[in-house]
């Protein structure tokens, strides 16, 4: 079933964040509504509003760093690609960061 896709032990893990993360929002969305909130991003956004924002954010940093990996690899004259846990981590962050700040 999941045969078209070359899983990695990364690429599982965030997979499985996206989804405790949803089941995650959800359950809290039940116990306690949303308010809008104005933080750094120009709009009001609601706890989901954050959470699809931060998710693109987080699907764009590593499509980045899989695109950029050779050219970082040349650049920094490595002798492999950087480890994708990096790219992994770093949108973690972003996604916290836009959850909590915006």
């Amino acid at each position: 079933m999941f045969s078209w896709m070359y899983w990695t032990t990364p690429v599982a893990i965030f997979f499985c964040c996206i989804g405790l993360l949803l089941a995650g929002m959800t359950v809290w969305e039940i116990k306690s509504p949303t308010v809008l909130r104005k933080g750094f991003l120009p709009m009001r956004t609601t706890r989901g509003d954050r959470l699809f924002i931060g998710l693109l954010s987080a699907a764009y940093v590593n499509l980045a760093f899989v695109g950029l990996s050779a050219k970082l690899m040349e650049w920094l004259s490595l002798e492999v690609e950087p480890s994708i846990w990096f790219s992994f981590v770093l949108s973690m962050a972003l996604l916290g960061l836009i959850m909590r700040k915006a």
